[in-house]
């Protein structure tokens, strides 16, 4: 008999790294904030044994897997029947108890399992009635992601769950709906569900599954390999049990006289924030982070401060990490990190760059270059293209992130990685370009 122990609620904790010394006049700040979730006890339990998991331990939830049921699925054949694979292998680490669906997608969508409007709870039996549905699973008939996104947001809003994820896999580009029906949907679905989404194979639209994971706070990434496809899934759902808090949001306050110039999330990803800031009462505003697992994220905050003379020091910006609560109030995570400004005449202490800013500036810097670089050598600009992948693989190697740097390398031949010489490759394979375009946004952690 399995013994099962509750398990704790997690901890979190906020570190402020940076430099608070302004010279003469300076009105910028700006602060990596480390967020860290831990002790949650889920995630270790859950993946290990999904189903020795006992029902309504872990936060309850509920996964809603959209898969392409489109034409093209069929070219190869085998791509459906990896995907079909693929979901099975999902549903099987879904944790007992937990509530599911599967959709299948097409220029329409339709519920494939549990159907009638409604989610099936996660246990031995409708494992392996759902495993039987996905077995009628064909290809047929186009894309319109949008009716998918909508169709999955109703079936996890059906239950009164604290966690709820889409896993979203396509296979080609979004082409039987407008790309404004794509955009209502995702506004419609942000803040009511996170989702990871997949690109299968390289004829599908890089910037439209990327669009679909920032809108939704969740992963992107390219299975060039359709046989890859039952690994990914199984990591992502397997990522998806281990969330034990929903919708946490970094809430800032900052004192009368200052302004925010940007927030954005810089590790794992680069995410920009700055405009999902939802107002929380005087001073304070509020950046949805998603659902959180045991794990630790950090945040780039930089905010502009009125001019004050030497010796002065202020309060820049307070930041802490509410969550939701069922009455539409917040509940404060308890956690705390504070970012000052001193002004100084210490021309030494004044002009150094906190190490964490500086990396971080150069990562979200990496991102940029590499999808300018990879735009500008769509549109036959070779001479840009080539100076943003040379900064792109300057930027890489000097920051040490070795698997950008790799995926570069496959894209342009490097001639000095230090200064950033590179010769733009003549044959570049398609699913190298995704790839490199897709994980862009991916960063390195500054070595603390």
């Amino acid at each position: 008999m399995a013994n099962f122990s509750k398990p704790s609620v997690p901890q979190f904790s906020v570190d402020v790294y940076q430099n608070e010394y302004l010279p003469e006049g300076g009105r910028e700040v700006n602060a990596i904030v480390t967020v860290t979730s831990t002790g949650g006890g889920t995630i270790g339990s859950a993946v290990a044994a999904p189903h020795l998991y006992a029902p309504g331990q872990g936060p309850s939830a509920a996964v809603a897997v959209m898969v392409d049921c489109s034409g093209s699925m069929d070219y190869p054949p085998t791509k459906m029947r990896n995907a079909r694979d693929a979901t099975a292998a999902a549903i099987d680490t879904l944790r007992d108890g937990v509530r599911f669906a599967v959709v299948g997608g097409t220029h329409v969508a339709k519920e494939v399992y549990p159907g009638g409007g409604r989610l099936a709870v996660a246990d031995a039996s409708t494992r392996e009635q759902a495993k039987q549905a996905l077995r009628r699973l064909g290809a047929g008939g186009g894309t319109a992601i949008g009716t998918w996104l909508r169709l999955a947001d109703r079936l996890l809003s059906s239950d009164d769950v604290a966690i709820r994820h889409g896993i979203l896999l396509t296979d080609g580009r979004n082409e039987h709906e407008s790309p404004q029906d794509l955009r209502a949907a995702l506004d419609a679905c942000a803040g009511r569900f996170t989702c990871d989404a997949r690109g299968v194979g390289t004829d599908w639209e890089v910037k439209e599954v990327t669009a679909i994971a920032s809108a939704l706070l969740g992963s992107a990434d390219i299975v060039a390999d359709p046989a890859g496809l039952a690994a990914d899934f199984t990591q992502m759902m397997e990522t998806a049990m281990g969330k034990e808090v929903a919708d946490v949001a970094l809430r800032v306050w900052t004192p009368v006289g200052t302004t925010i110039r940007f927030v954005k999330q810089v590790a794992p990803t680069v995410e920009e924030l700055t405009d999902r800031r939802t107002e929380a009462g005087p001073r304070a505003g509020d950046y949805p982070t998603g659902s959180w697992g045991d794990e630790s994220r950090d945040y780039h905050v930089c905010i502009e401060v009125p001019a004050a003379n030497l010796g002065q020091e202020m309060l820049a910006a307070r930041i802490s990490l509410v969550v939701p609560q069922p009455d539409g109030t917040t509940r404060n995570l308890g956690a705390q990190g504070l970012v000052r400004a001193v002004w100084t005449e210490d021309m030494v202490a004044s002009t150094s760059i906190n190490p964490q800013v500086a990396h971080y500036t150069g990562q979200a810097e990496l991102a940029q270059a590499i999808q300018q670089g990879l735009d500008l050598r769509k549109s036959g600009d070779i001479d840009g293209a080539t100076a943003k992948l040379g900064r792109a693989v300057q930027l890489a190697s000097a920051s040490g992130n070795a698997d950008t740097a790799k995926l570069l390398a496959k894209v342009v031949d490097v001639v000095d990685a230090a200064t950033g010489t590179v010769r733009l490759k003549a044959k570049v394979a398609e699913a190298d370009e995704m790839t490199l375009e897709t994980r862009s946004t991916k960063t390195v952690r500054v070595k603390k």
